[in-house]
């Protein structure tokens, strides 16, 4: 076979699967015509650029690699961010930019606020955040405007078939329970047990609420192995090289209960479809075998200036950042980097049960 006839052959094969993916991302974009993001500053995309608050990443070297500070928590992308794409929406507007108005809403918008909670103390010590009652007061605000674009029928059905994703819960740990000046007596008057189930009454409650402003979608994210984070190894060096228990403890007991809620809402509320994902999981697998993902440093912060781990200083100015950063699975203190959340985001997308249950955003979609 001649060299010209080969490379015919090979640019039709290349094509062929290019008209595939584009046709299965057309596909995808048909049956998800929208999508509303809610959660803390893993998914916040510049909504806390608007509130007097002290977390706030919308200086470099934040975005670094996607071009400009923006306030996402991330030298690139956020998950939601890598899904959207996928989904062919492009990226969900923060909700409180000034731009995000009229057709601008209508592929969907994001709510999520660094240091948000499911109850409305965490995260109190950063001064303001959204927590998740105020994010669905938003999204309340947003489907009015929606009813207005386009009348209540049609409004009804983009919410029906339109993505929520939920990322709430790390704070109510990390900056509430686990806080340093807060904790101890908190810990000492309330068990674990109590302010676990404390977090998933709030929770149900919440999500009642959501799926009641027609809400149908709705993927639901644990908490990840906290234990693991660069700010928690160096805030408690007598872990050594490992993730530091109690944190991870607490994730568990609370990702054990989460995903019985989640079973719970989706069989007592019809015609709802309820997904778990199991961030924790996927992180940890991540974690563990970083050479099998391409990854060199699976603890460190890239972005650091403090700390056997970079994690005692948050990123900011003067901070020091890694050379090559698809080579660190962690980007600051307490936020994974892009190439850990394009990991995330395709376990998401096209994972099995281990991963997000009982189905994918690929076969949810679909659904």
């Amino acid at each position: 076979m001649d060299i010209y006839l080969k490379r015919k052959i090979s640019f039709g094969i290349m094509f062929g699967v290019f008209a595939v993916l584009l046709l299965f991302r057309i596909s995808l974009s048909r049956d998800i015509p929208a999508s509303f993001v809610f959660g803390d500053s893993l998914l916040d995309v510049g909504n806390n650029n608007y509130i007097v608050s002290l977390a706030k990443a919308n200086h470099e070297p934040y975005g670094i690699d996607f071009g400009r500070p923006t306030g996402r928590f991330c030298n690139g992308r956020t998950v939601a961010d890598i899904i959207n794409q996928q989904l062919g929406l492009g990226f969900s507007p923060p909700y409180l930019d000034p731009t995000t108005v009229g057709s601008a809403i209508l592929k969907g918008v994001n709510y999520a606020s660094a240091a948000g909670g499911i109850l409305n103390d965490s995260g109190l010590i950063f001064g303001g955040r959204i927590n998740f009652d105020a994010q669905i007061d938003n999204f309340a605000n947003t489907r009015e405007e929606i009813i207005s674009l386009i009348g209540f029928p049609a409004a009804l059905n983009l919410v029906k078939k339109a993505l929520f994703a939920v990322e709430l819960g790390s704070n109510d740990f990390l900056d509430n329970y686990l806080t340093p000046i807060l904790s101890i007596p908190k810990r000492v008057l309330v068990s674990p047990e109590s302010f676990v189930a404390t977090i998933i009454s709030r929770f149900r409650q919440q999500l009642t609420r959501l799926f009641n402003l027609g809400a149908r979608k709705i993927v639901v994210a644990n908490v990840g192995p906290i234990g693991c984070l660069p700010y928690m190894r160096d805030f408690n060096p007598n872990a050594g090289d490992e993730c530091v228990t109690l944190p991870n403890q607490l994730a568990q007991l609370f990702n054990t209960q989460l995903k019985s809620l989640v079973a719970e809402l989706m069989t007592n509320l019809e015609g709802s479809l309820f997904v778990y994902a199991d961030v924790y999981h996927i992180m940890e697998d991540i974690i563990l075998n970083y050479n099998e993902y391409g990854f060199e440093n699976p603890n460190s912060s890239c972005c650091h200036l403090a700390g056997r781990f970079g994690g005692l200083i948050p990123c900011n100015s003067e901070s020091k950042v890694c050379e090559d950063r698809s080579k660190y699975v962690f980007w600051d203190t307490y936020h994974p980097s892009d190439s850990t959340n394009v990991i995330l985001a395709q376990r998401l997308l096209n994972g099995d049960t281990n991963d997000i249950s009982p189905m994918n955003i690929c076969q949810l979609s679909q659904a």
